[in-house]
């Protein structure tokens, strides 16, 4: 029994340490061929803006590189593992293996470990290491990238606290002006009070809203109203100029803290786009699930020797990996729409893999 458990543990060994090395083989090879495509998109704007080698290496794609990671850590870990188990089918090592008493389901176990560190793994570096690094790379993106930003929403209407609403009819995001400036008090569905300005200015020096000459109008019933005017002042409010900043990948520049506090004020205000950051933290805590369910998946997939050998293996790997995305980005455009709640939009294609999982697993020979 002890010479069995023994054997077992450098099985167990063997396979995870084959698993991790394909992994990051296949994440490294995989990544480095999207940067250069990525790099010959972009090398246009490189060159109008004159940037050297170095700041282009080390102040955009020793970020991407991780970004790119993260986002293929599903398919890069189905694809190692459908790799080194149909390597392990073809040379008959698995046969030998349940020869010997293991049984597939204990198999399964140095597969499972494996998956489970990358998942805890892939958890911390989304949820508050990554977004550090793509706050430079959404940054890099916006300035060299991306053409300018303007905002262009008309007739804002934001909540700025439990009894007060702004209303613009523009914004500046240049000059940081807002115009028709309008500040409401609301009692349930009375309106109790009415600011009014023509234009309202962010004071960076100051930290505070200038606001032009305005008119109060204070309703006290239907046929009590009273008018006050007041000369420009500077005021402050629970609206700052970031409100109307650019929403370019803001989510994944956001660790999960920040993530979950913008979300609050998102549905505190109201806000139309709340779903969009919903279904990025939820996918962020189903991705981990998501590489365990692909990885046994992957063995299931490829425990039996084919006729077409480890290349079909992978090929078919790679089809059900792309299937996979395809799910993600459906369930996603969903959610966004608000067709589907994004709770249930980043756990379904975990959920319709796992009913793959489970029937690959009813049939392959145990």
């Amino acid at each position: 029994m002890n010479i069995y458990l023994k054997l077992v543990r450098i099985l167990d060994r063997y396979i995870i340490r084959k698993f991790l090395t394909a992994f990051f083989f296949t994440v490294v090879l995989l990544v480095s061929v999207i940067c250069v495509i990525d790099y010959t998109e972009k090398n246009d704007d490189f060159l109008r803006h004159g940037l050297s080698g170095h700041k282009i290496i080390f102040g955009y794609y020793v970020y991407v590189f991780p970004y790119f990671a993260n986002m293929l850590s599903p398919i890069t870990v189905f694809i190692a593992v459908v790799f080194v188990t149909a390597q392990l089918a073809v040379r008959t090592e698995i046969v030998a293996i349940m020869a010997s008493g293991v049984s597939f389901r204990r198999l399964l176990v140095p597969y499972a470990v494996g998956a489970g560190l990358l998942g805890v793994l892939t958890f911390a570096v989304v949820g508050w290491v990554l977004p550090l690094g793509n706050k430079h790379r959404v940054q890099f993106e916006r300035a060299y990238v991306k053409s300018p930003w303007r905002y262009e929403g008309r007739n804002v209407h934001i909540k700025i606290g439990p009894r007060h609403y702004v209303y613009m009819e523009s914004y500046d995001n240049i000059s940081n002006i807002g115009f028709h400036f309008a500040l409401e008090t609301v009692d349930g569905t009375v309106l109790r009070r009415r600011l009014t300005a023509d234009a309202i200015n962010w004071d960076s020096t100051r930290h505070a809203w200038h606001l032009s000459p305005q008119l109060i109008r204070t309703f006290r019933g239907l046929q009590d109203e009273t008018l006050q005017t007041l000369p420009a002042r500077d005021t402050t409010l629970n609206l700052f100029p970031k409100d109307f900043g650019s929403d370019y990948h803001l989510a994944e520049t956001l660790t999960l803290p920040e993530l979950n506090g913008l979300i609050r004020t998102k549905i505190e205000r109201g806000a139309s786009d709340t779903q969009t950051y919903q279904s990025d933290k939820y996918e962020r805590y189903a991705y981990p699930f998501a590489i365990f369910i692909l990885a046994l998946i992957g063995v299931t997939l490829s425990a039996r020797k084919a006729r077409a050998g480890v290349g079909g293996q992978i090929a078919l790997g790679f089809v059900l990996a792309f299937v996979f995305i395809f799910f993600v980005m459906f369930s996603r455009n969903l959610a966004q729409v608000g067709q589907l709640s994004p709770m249930l939009a980043a756990w379904v294609p975990s959920l319709i893999f796992s009913g793959i999982g489970l029937v690959l697993y009813r049939f392959v020979p145990k």
